[in-house]
């Protein structure tokens, strides 16, 4: 309960503010010292006299500020964290060879109070010409082959080009291929001695892993150990490349790893076995993270298992090696993810026979020099810790987040705020470290929780404690048998008497002892907490809250009601005596209205922040015009009621003001200084438009009606005229002749003789 307590305190007053600067949170009172420094935004008075008699000790904790109301002196009062960072050691930033320093501070110690958030500032600037270690770790199976040929002739390339970022550069080299087992390799003897693919090739036997060369500064001897080098074969297309990582790392002392910018160079065309993969040949024991190297630099790998990713991963971080995965563009994908897993690594792609690996590896060291991580490691559980991080042009974070991250960095200086919350109690001083990742240095932190209050030697017998108890933090333990603030009441053990004590402390017999708000002792009621009164019956917490403060912060609680001070009034002291906001160009609201805590509060009629603009003035003054323009002679002191007292005047002649008044008078409203000035005029004389409107509109209606049918019955006319014409026309080209007429055509009859018939056709032919 206590620690939802803290937090809910934390989150409505601490949230994203660094509290031990900004507003102090809420205290919530506790009846010892050493809970009262637990719980955030409070502090123990220790002074003897502090507490009225018939107070509680809780009394004792509360904020510095109402302590320091309630007439505690300030050495009586016990508030840590004052003082909370101390540097152990804070060297500048340097790029000096004897003596680089790229992380500051180095060691800090840290006092936390319980709840209340710190911060303090870490920087860092990457060291010009800083030293690097690269080991080159390549796979020897036989796809590999063209591409130890190319390596074999780049020692001197590649200390070349590491050269134009730093002076002092070494490099090694190793090598692997996979487990000397099955169904990793091969066991036949023919095959286990030369395991190329065609007998035309000799290659060397399978191997684990091998260190061929250790870290060195002559590149004449990394081409020449690794011109000796013969290539190596496997039966299945994964490697023992984690394996090999590992020994790289962990093998320290015979890599001839220093303490400068570490890279591991990683060179495959295929993928890597990962942990279980081992029981394929019968190996079951997890790998335990050690060197297990011979003299000749041979690792086996017979005895345990592959290594699991986290391992490696973790490895590699303790170790701050920085990790280049070079690999052809097939399996980039595989070790793209692979990557992922583990910080300060990056992957290029590699040509088939390694001719551009020189240019990689300069690139991707550069990618990874250029991305920065701020990181915790080893901080309690009690512990969060948080970052915002400032990276170039003064960059910051908005919010908080779980690492410091800056990327695109070269050799700039920047900062990280690193926050620190203690959610608990540390048992005792608890270390740990942020580091960079990838970089050997780092900042040592031990941290310390302020949950005991150092009161000095507790006082027995004490004079303030009637000598019947033991004074410590200003409070009285007493002896048994004893009672009250100062131990000056001895314990009833008969019944009677104890009913007579507890009567005292009830005002009637239906009620609680103490209206359950405290305790009864010697015959008074000692309230608990934030109550008050002869019986406890006044809560002094319950008044009203504004601006999130208990009687705003301008008054104390008393039995439920605020006593304000500094003038201020209010049921929560929430009215400033300022009148600053009710004043205008035109006096105290206007004159139109009362200022009530430092707000206008308009007359009828009127409205705004200053009351300096009418609701409705033509309704305002209506019945004051009506007063003035209607027959009779008006009474004054009636009128002065309607015109609520403003300056009236009229006008000569007629004139067309804003509001009007039963269509024959005009008149307006203005404020005047405060005052209302209303004039009134004569309505000028006019036509009435709504009659001329109607007439106008009618006769326009029957005039355009009758135009619309006689230009209908001229054009229906024109239509007529010319339909006839037609007709006519049309009737005398109709008329006919007899003889044309086929109809009226004459018959004709032919007459044949068959008597004469032979004759007419002799006389035919004779013709």
């Amino acid at each position: 309960m206590k620690a939802i307590l803290i937090a809910v305190t934390v989150l409505f007053h601490c949230l994203g503010q660094r509290c031990i600067l900004g507003q102090e949170p809420l205290c919530q009172s506790h009846s010892s010292c050493s809970e009262c420094i637990r719980s955030p935004g409070c502090a123990w008075c220790t002074q003897t006299d502090f507490l009225k008699p018939g107070e509680s000790n809780e009394r004792r904790c509360d904020s510095p500020e109402a302590l320091k109301a309630r007439r505690c002196k300030g050495d009586h009062v016990i508030n840590p964290g004052k003082h909370p960072l101390t540097y152990v050691k804070n060297s500048d930033l340097s790029s000096d060879h004897e003596n680089v320093v790229q992380l500051r501070p180095q060691n800090i110690n840290i006092k936390l109070r319980v709840g209340v958030p710190f911060e303090f500032r870490v920087e860092f600037r990457r060291a010009v010409g800083y030293p690097i270690d690269l080991y080159y770790l390549m796979d020897l199976s036989y796809s590999m082959k063209d591409d130890l040929e190319q390596i074999k002739t780049l020692g001197q390339k590649i200390l070349k080009k590491l050269k134009d970022i730093t002076d002092t550069v070494r490099i090694g080299f190793g090598s692997f291929v996979d487990k000397e087992m099955l169904p990793y390799v091969s066991q036949v003897k023919a095959r286990r001695r030369n395991p190329c693919p065609n007998r035309i090739d000799t290659c060397q036997p399978a191997f684990s892993f091998k260190n061929v060369l250790p870290l060195t500064h002559d590149a004449r001897e990394f081409e020449r150990e690794v011109s000796k080098q013969d290539i190596s074969g496997n039966l299945d297309a994964p490697e023992a490349g984690l394996d090999a990582i590992m020994q790289a790392a962990v093998c320290k002392d015979k890599i001839k790893w220093g303490d400068v910018t570490r890279i591991l160079v990683y060179t495959s065309d295929d993928t890597f076995h990962m942990a279980g993969d081992g029981r394929l040949g019968g190996v079951f024991q997890p790998h335990n993270g050690q060197c297990h190297l011979n003299d000749n630099g041979s690792y086996n790998g017979r005895a345990y298992d592959y290594p699991s990713v986290g391992h490696v991963s973790r490895v590699l971080q303790d170790n701050n090696i920085q990790l280049i995965f070079a690999v052809t563009e097939d399996i980039y994908p595989a070790y793209k993810a692979l990557s992922a897993l583990i910080p300060q690594s990056v992957v290029g792609v590699l040509k088939n026979d390694s001719s551009n690996v020189v240019d990689l590896i300069s690139e991707a060291y550069g990618n990874l020099s250029s991305t920065l991580v701020l990181e915790q490691e080893g901080a309690p559980k009690e512990l969060d810790v948080s970052y915002k991080s400032t990276c170039k042009g003064n960059q910051a974070d908005s919010e908080w987040k779980e690492k410091g991250v800056c990327q695109g960095i070269k050799h700039e200086q920047i900062a990280f705020n690193v926050r620190l919350n203690a959610s608990a109690c540390l048992k005792e001083p608890q270390t740990f470290r942020i580091k960079m990742q990838g970089i050997n240095e780092e900042v040592k932190i031990t941290v310390h929780t302020e949950c005991h209050c150092d009161c000095g030697v507790p006082e027995k017998a004490s004079k303030h404690c009637s000598s019947t108890g033991t004074l410590s933090c200003g409070v009285c333990s007493c002896d048994e048998g004893h009672l009250g603030q100062r131990c000056e009441c001895v314990q009833q053990s008969d019944a009677d008497s104890i009913i007579n004590m507890l009567a005292s402390c009830r005002p009637d017999n239906g009620s609680l002892v103490c209206s359950g708000h405290g305790t009864c002792e010697c015959g008074k009621c000692v309230c608990h907490g934030h109550y008050s009164g002869k019986f406890c019956e006044c809560d002094d917490n319950s008044c009203e809250y504004h601006n999130n403060h208990l009687c705003n912060g301008k008054g104390r609680c008393k039995c439920g009601t605020c006593h304000c001070t500094e003038d201020y009034t209010g049921s929560a002291c929430e009215c400033s005596p300022s009148q600053d906001k009710c004043m205008n160009d035109k006096g105290l609201c206007s004159g139109q209205g009362k200022c009530t805590c430092n707000r206008c509060q308009c007359n009828e009629g009127f409205k705004g922040e200053h009351c300096s603009a009418f609701t409705d003035e033509c309704m305002l003054l209506k019945s004051c015009v009506g007063c003035h323009v209607e027959p009779g002679t008006p009474d004054p002191k009636v009128c002065a009621v309607e015109c609520l007292n403003a300056t009236v005047s009229r006008l000569d002649g007629t004139h067309e003001l804003r509001c009007t008044y039963e269509a024959t008078m005009s008149y307006d409203v203005k404020l005047d200084d405060g005052k209302i000035v209303l004039r009134y005029a004569d309505l000028p004389r006019s036509v009435d438009k709504t009659t001329l409107i109607i007439g106008i509109s009618v006769s326009s209606i029957i005039f355009i009606g009758i135009i619309i049918i006689i230009i209908y019955r001229c054009l229906l006319e024109l239509y007529d005229i010319r339909e006839y014409q037609n007709f006519v026309k049309a009737q005398k080209q109709t008329e006919w002749k007899e003889v044309q007429n086929p109809l009226f055509k004459g018959a004709t009859t032919t007459v044949y003789n068959p008597l004469h018939v032979k004759d007419e056709i002799e006389k035919e032919h004779s013709e």
